[in-house]
């Protein structure tokens, strides 16, 4: 028998520690890709996860239940990277300087290639781009497309305007676009 998220959350918060660990269950996968998203570093990853479930067993008892528990969790994860990166509020923030025309951009251009070595090739080229990216970059990139959240989502998460959040990936995309673009003319 599955027990509800609110009761197990009802149980953490009065100090049941099985049922807090159950939560760590079900939300550490998440945590941690969250984390590494942002850090780009798995060792920073996994202590930054570890970090933010001491701080959500110690905080629970003030936990209103106002948003979902990962959502919560989501936000302290976020609040410990901009603590570990201090310029990834700021990078954030600047991000809505953006006009409306810069956020029509096209998605990632994924042609179906025959072979599957270079649908490989491709995916691995790709994912060594976004783990390049800025954090404030990778991370949005990893909740829109990692978690796929909305955009909405992802502005309430990370507490920026919407259009700032839309300015944020378009400009990430356009910079994996413009790589794949060279990755593709390279010759072999």
């Amino acid at each position: 028998m599955e027990v509800l998220p609110e009761e197990l959350i009802s149980r953490a918060r009065g100090g049941d520690p099985k049922a807090f660990a159950t939560l760590v269950e079900q939300h550490q996968q998440f945590v941690y890709n969250l984390a590494l998203r942002v850090m780009g570093d798995e060792q920073e990853a996994e202590d930054m996860a570890q970090e933010a479930f001491v701080r959500a067993w110690m905080a629970l008892p003030n936990f209103r239940g106002q948003s979902s528990f990962a959502t919560w969790m989501y936000r302290i994860v976020i609040n410990l990277c901009y603590n570990r990166l201090p310029g990834l509020r700021r990078e954030l923030a600047n991000l809505g300087e953006a006009t409306l025309e810069e956020m029509t951009g096209e998605s990632i251009p994924f042609a179906d290639p025959a072979e599957s070595l270079e649908v490989q090739e491709r995916r691995t080229f790709l994912h060594g781009q976004i783990d390049s990216l800025p954090p404030q970059y990778r991370l949005l990139i990893g909740l829109r497309y990692q978690q796929e959240m909305s955009y909405e989502q992802i502005a309430s998460l990370v507490n920026l305007p919407l259009g700032t959040v839309k300015t944020g990936l378009f400009r990430a995309k356009a910079q994996l676009r413009e790589a794949m673009r060279i990755f593709e003319e390279e010759p072999v």
